[in-house]
């Protein structure tokens, strides 16, 4: 499988919320994004042990190379990564595929993928229908947009009380402002655009209420997620 670059590629450097977290967003990021789709419906996917409220299956080695390779500058010069340093710890297709009405506490409100500062998330949107992006959040009680070795305990602690409180979350998945979160920046999920940010940021799925859940990759909310480290 030949990966290439869109010929109209382009990039912006974001900051979001009162503490500047960095955010990259990505259009035209490959020539045949329909490739890829169509790879996915090729694929066995399956459950995975944590949050994600899906299935995923596994992304070729050729696709993780090309992002390395073609994107390595703006690890650089935007994260602060040395040149050629930069390495996938995971990469999968996900398919959303849980009903709002089943998803438990921790995934109806914003998560961090990890407390390590370094480590980056990386998501490309490969859908084309209304499905919604990717939307950054600020913990009311605390005001933290993200969450590192230090701010763990006490945020933890919150969260806990919060879920025996009056605000407790509605079965759906978090969209825009709530009683315990403001919402900080949203990207929509255009196809073929790509984030990517610091997986210690506060963020989560931006999904309609009235979605419906799709395990057919051409036709379902088909991502490619990523962790770098």
């Amino acid at each position: 499988m030949t990966i290439a670059l869109h010929p109209d590629f382009r990039f912006q450097k974001l900051k979001i919320g009162r503490e500047q977290q960095p955010l990259v967003v990505i259009d035209n990021l490959v020539a045949d994004p329909d490739e890829l789709v169509n790879l996915a419906t090729t694929k066995q996917f399956g459950d995975v042990p944590n949050y994600f409220p899906g299935v995923r299956a596994k992304v070729p080695l050729t696709y993780q190379q090309f992002i390395l390779e073609k994107l390595r500058g703006i690890f650089t010069e935007v994260f602060d990564y040395a040149p050629g340093t930069v390495r996938f710890t995971g990469c999968h297709y996900s398919l959303i595929t849980t009903p709002p009405e089943k998803l438990g506490y921790a995934q109806r409100i914003p998560h961090v993928d990890s407390v390590v500062i370094k480590e980056l998330a990386f998501i490309h949107y490969l859908f084309k229908a209304n499905f919604g992006g990717t939307a950054f959040y600020r913990h009311r009680k605390t005001g933290f947009e993200y969450i590192d070795f230090d701010r763990r305990p006490e945020y933890l602690r919150s969260i806990e009380e919060e879920s025996l409180g009056p605000d407790y979350p509605p079965a759906a998945y978090i969209k825009g402002d709530t009683p315990l979160y403001e919402q900080i920046s949203a990207q929509d999920g255009v196809f073929n655009r790509a984030l990517i940010y610091r997986r210690n940021s506060l963020h989560s799925g931006s999904i309609a209420g009235d979605f419906v859940a799709n395990p057919n990759p051409k036709t379902g909310r088909l991502s490619i997620n990523g962790f770098l480290a």
